[in-house]
């Protein structure tokens, strides 16, 4: 006898269409993956460390023994009615230095494989249950062009930000897509949990999705930085 909620877990499917954007029926998704219980604490656990990998830490101010001059006594000790200084360059006069400023460091956390699994599948699993994934069969783009992706994001009645998840060897539609504002491009390898709740549609190729699809033999990305969206 199967346990409940088996045939609703085994039924995941996700429209699927053409390169024109027309419908081709569906695509079916693997309920590890997109049929789990979303864990929010562990999402939020996850994005954080994302967060913070992607932080610079090159921040720095200069303390008082690094900033230049300050090498005469400004006033004499006693007899002034003033209080006694050493240096113009102490934290109380304005060029001096700065008194517990920040300095460098490394912001990165270090976060298991497992939980950045667990948490990038509860966001698939949350998109998949928004009705929020789609897949493309395949492109057909010989020559890429930013107003054939246009025409199929509103085929696909795609609006706000969209993550597309494509391979290499999609180098076309990675060329037509990468101009649009509110498009991230990434590849199965490289996803995460952050790219997944950023976007408010997650779009597939046949391809990539079956990468992503393979469940616990998908290689998790390595990586604990969000990338520069500016960059994709």
């Amino acid at each position: 006898m199967s346990q409940p909620g088996t045939e609703a877990k085994t039924a995941l499917k996700a429209p699927l269409f053409s390169g024109a954007g027309k419908d081709a029926g569906e695509a079916e998704l693997n309920p590890e993956v997109f049929g789990v219980e979303p864990n929010l604490g562990l999402m939020h656990q996850v994005v954080t460390a994302q967060l913070a990998g992607a932080r610079a830490g090159t921040h720095k101010t200069k303390k008082r023994g690094e900033v230049r001059g300050g090498g005469a006594k400004p006033w004499r000790q006693k007899g002034t009615g003033r209080a006694r200084a050493g240096s113009l360059r102490s934290p109380i006069f304005r060029g001096g230095g700065v008194a517990h400023g920040p300095t460098p460091r490394d912001y990165s956390q270090r976060t298991p494989r497992k939980m950045k699994r667990l948490a990038l599948y509860s966001a698939l699993s949350t998109r998949a249950a928004e009705s929020a994934i789609k897949v493309i069969d395949s492109f057909d783009w010989d020559t890429p062009r930013t107003r054939d992706a246009v025409e199929l994001l509103g085929a696909l009645a795609l609006e706000g930000k969209t993550l597309l998840v494509l391979r290499r060897l999609d180098e076309p539609a990675t060329a037509a897509f990468r101009n649009l504002p509110n498009v991230l491009i990434t590849e199965p390898g490289q996803l995460t949990t952050y790219d997944v709740l950023w976007a408010s549609q997650v779009v597939f190729t046949t391809e990539s999705l079956k990468t992503v699809n393979g469940g616990g033999a998908y290689d998790i990305s390595k990586s604990d930085f969000v990338r520069d969206e500016e960059a994709s």
